[in-house]
């Protein structure tokens, strides 16, 4: 069944294996006759009887042929199948399967992630083995760690995040990722920098703009999808505090211990950038999160044209969120305060659905502080928004999400609701779907 879904029509490929078939046969009659022809004129030693086994009937001699002959063909291609896997792809079981794997993400729905930090990284990784074709728009309000130093040195995007989601999205060996990951810790200059960041600033110097460095870097590496700023313009977060305390940048905002009212851009207005838009106008599937709401998620809403884009969009819009609450962003929120929230930011919500945690066993070991994300469904009838419940936690880190069963969630509720969004919003129904 793979290899004739493999044969996929707008290939062709089932018309030319054909052509070849045909031809391999013309050719063999070809040189079947001319050894007829030879065997019934030309005289031969008395050994060619006995190595032609002319001394068995012929149809023992047909049925010897017909065995032989299929058994050499599979054991060429078992072997081949061993060379190719081993060439194109190490690690795997069958070229077929993998062949088969790559047409089936190519023909994947078109995903935009949004978001920052590990939290989109996470969700990446898990979202390639269902689609190739994905869009990460990435947060560019970082301004500590490396991302920050480079930032403030150089004038250029905090790399960070574009790094961690090239590598998730990436066809590389687990030494490049390692390599892209590898963090120095010796020597004044480099002491905390990551290789990728370095690596990314200096693709930016060889290819002249950022962004044409994630494009090569996303050559070089072999991404499924590619990567996108929400803007180009470098962006500093402000928050007000619940007591009325403003605080600038994004290191700072979740330090201060005390909840946050209200986040700010400054610049007030940047402009979006446009492949970002036009990746969103052209999803079926716009996801937003998991990550941190207030320094990772909200700071890509701010800014109007992926907000504009967003509500224009005809894509399926799903909000992730947090299995736990960040401590200095989200203490004591419920999967309810997360929405009022981004509510509380944007004119109008943009989502259909929130995706939330089903898990209510989830055990948070004590050195960490935070509390696991409740969703009720009174919370869900009481702001009228529809709210989808999957096991969604990494089993090996109560924190988050696991890579593979968000995106299993998520590719299942496109194909489940993604058809007959049109009419669940044409109709006035608010009730939650659990």
């Amino acid at each position: 069944m793979k290899l004739l879904k493999l044969l996929y029509p707008g290939m062709h490929l089932k018309r030319w294996l054909l052509v070849l078939l045909a031809g391999m046969l013309i050719f063999v009659l070809g040189v079947a006759y001319i050894l007829v022809e030879i065997y019934r004129t030309a005289p031969f030693p008395e050994e060619v009887f006995w190595l032609t086994l002319q001394f068995l009937p012929r149809p023992v001699r047909a049925a010897l042929f017909a065995t032989i002959g299929p058994g050499l063909i599979a054991f060429a291609l078992w072997k081949l199948n061993r060379s190719l896997i081993d060439a194109l792809a190490p690690g795997r079981e069958n070229i077929v399967d993998t062949i088969y794997n790559y047409r089936a993400r190519q023909r994947g729905p078109k995903v935009v992630a949004i978001g920052g930090g590990t939290g989109l990284s996470m969700l990446l990784r898990g979202l390639k083995d269902y689609t190739s074709n994905i869009t990460a728009i990435v947060t560019v309000g970082d301004d500590g760690g490396s991302s920050g130093r480079l930032r403030r040195d150089l004038g250029i995007l905090p790399p960070g995040d574009f790094r961690n989601c090239l590598v998730a999205l990436a066809d590389v060996e687990p030494l490049m990722a390692k390599l892209f990951q590898y963090r120095f810790d010796q020597g004044s200059e480099l002491d905390g920098h990551s290789f990728g960041n370095l690596y990314l600033v200096a693709m930016m110097g060889v290819t002249g703009s950022f962004e044409r460095a994630l494009r090569e870097s996303s050559r070089v590496l072999a991404v499924r999808g590619q990567v996108l700023p929400s803007t180009l313009v470098p962006l500093t977060l402000r928050a007000e505090l619940d007591d009325a305390a403003m605080v600038e940048g994004e290191s700072k905002i979740s330090q201060m211990g005390r909840g946050i009212r209200r986040l700010y851009l400054e610049p007030e207005h940047p402009p979006a950038y446009p492949e970002a838009i036009k990746a969103i106008l052209e999803a079926d599937l716009v996801v937003l999160g998991p990550g941190s709401l207030f320094t990772s998620l909200l700071p890509n809403l701010l800014v109007e044209g992926i907000y504009r884009a967003l509500l224009a969009s005809s894509a399926l819009r799903v909000y992730v969120c947090n299995v736990a609450t960040q401590r200095g962003e989200t203490d004591g929120f419920g999967v309810r305060e997360h929405v009022e929230a981004l509510r509380r930011h944007l004119p109008e919500d943009p989502f259909h659905y929130v995706l939330a945690n089903s898990r209510t066993n989830v055990v948070i070991p004590e050195r960490y502080p935070s509390t696991v994300v409740t969703a009720r469904k009174e919370d869900a009838e009481a702001l009228g928004y529809h709210l989808v419940l999957a096991d969604v936690v990494d089993p090996n880190a109560p924190l988050r999400h696991d890579p593979a069963k968000l995106a299993q969630a998520l590719i299942r509720l496109y194909y489940e609701k993604a058809e007959s969004l049109p009419d669940a919003l044409s109709a006035a129904s608010t009730a939650p779907l659990l």
